[in-house]
């Protein structure tokens, strides 16, 4: 890797889709980079609910006992890539998560379903979230979307990744949270 490509390494930031985003599956997109190279990038959507999914029912599915209260949180389409592959990201917080990745500020991510069961047990993390599928882009593809003004960049934080309520409000909050007014974003790039 380059010096140049190392100085843009957007791991463990968000991408947020603008007006300019061409592909309609990430209209009002937020995306969790877990990795980002010159060999192209992986992230999760931490925006998109799929509807009528949540934790209690894909626990049944994978035939995981419940052991107490567990949030029946909404399962997020995390990309459209493997959408049929589950990954689930966490704040590490000292969890034994087997085969897990450490990310940047203390994030991991796992597609064992060990997290699941620790979950389903009381004893997983605090701050998850569990996607089906993946964003991924190919070398120099996703630095292309950046330059058509496909995405935003902005510094990752719990509250967007972590959304009590995920869904288009956190497109709105990631915005703000840069001092962008949804409102003033148009379709039509420019350079100045």
């Amino acid at each position: 890797m380059n010096k140049d490509a190392a100085a843009f390494d957007l791991t463990g930031k968000l991408l947020i889709s603008t007006p300019a985003m061409g592909d309609p599956r990430f209209s009002h997109g937020v995306i969790y980079l877990c990795a980002h190279s010159a060999e192209g990038a992986f992230g999760l959507v931490v925006n998109r609910p799929v509807a009528g999914l949540g934790l209690t029912s894909v626990l049944q599915q994978l035939d995981i006992p419940l052991a107490g209260p567990v949030p029946d949180k909404p399962v997020l389409a995390g990309g459209p890539v493997e959408t049929e592959r589950g990954f689930v990201l966490f704040r590490d917080g000292g969890i034994d998560a087997p085969d897990s990745e450490m990310l940047p500020d203390g994030l991991s991510l796992t597609s064992s379903p060990a997290i699941l069961a620790a979950i389903a047990r009381g004893e997983g993390p605090s701050d998850w979230f569990l996607a089906l599928g993946y964003a991924g882009w190919g070398p120099g593809q996703l630095e292309s979307e950046i330059a058509r003004n496909g995405w935003l960049t902005c510094e990752a934080n719990d509250a967007l990744i972590f959304a009590k309520e995920p869904g288009a409000q956190v497109w709105h909050a990631a915005l703000r949270s840069m001092g962008i007014d949804p409102l003033s974003l148009s379709a039509v790039a420019g350079r100045a």
